[in-house]
């Protein structure tokens, strides 16, 4: 079996709203981080809890958003495709499922400032369109694109 595939990057991004009109305010994982951690939050494709590609090894909120870092595990036919879509970029999106734990309206805008974050997947279009990954700086046979 081949080593996991590190892959790092932004599920969220502080005051930028997405395609729904969903702001996050950063502070908002941070509750549910304290009680979670990393080892909480699934890493899964396409939002399909049947789909854990990898598993999520940091997930942690800092001055730009949400930042995640975890590896890709060649332990399924669903994860060996994620593992290939992202070396040859054609998978590279990151989207956020959670509950909202509390949210405010600003006009058209709703602004997340607690939220209850269940997982992570890689996706082919983010609603967050900033929402990224890339393969890790010296990732084994992997390196940035």
């Amino acid at each position: 079996m081949s080593a996991p595939l590190m892959i790092e990057g932004y599920a969220s991004l502080w005051g930028v709203a997405d395609l729904n009109g969903d702001v996050v305010q950063r502070g908002a994982f941070r509750d549910s981080l304290a009680r979670s951690g990393a080892a909480g939050v699934r890493m899964l494709h396409g939002h399909d809890g049947g789909a854990v590609v990898g598993v999520w090894d940091e997930v942690a909120e800092d001055e730009r958003g949400l930042r995640v870092r975890g590896r890709i595990e060649p332990w399924s036919a669903v994860s060996r495709m994620a593992e290939a879509l992202a070396r040859a970029g054609a998978l590279d999106g990151l989207s956020i499922g959670y509950r909202t734990a509390r949210a405010r309206r600003d006009g058209r805008l709703r602004v997340l400032s607690g939220v209850e974050l269940w997982e992570v997947s890689l996706v082919t279009f983010p609603m967050l369109p900033g929402a990224r990954f890339k393969i890790a700086s010296g990732a084994a046979g992997g390196g940035s694109r």
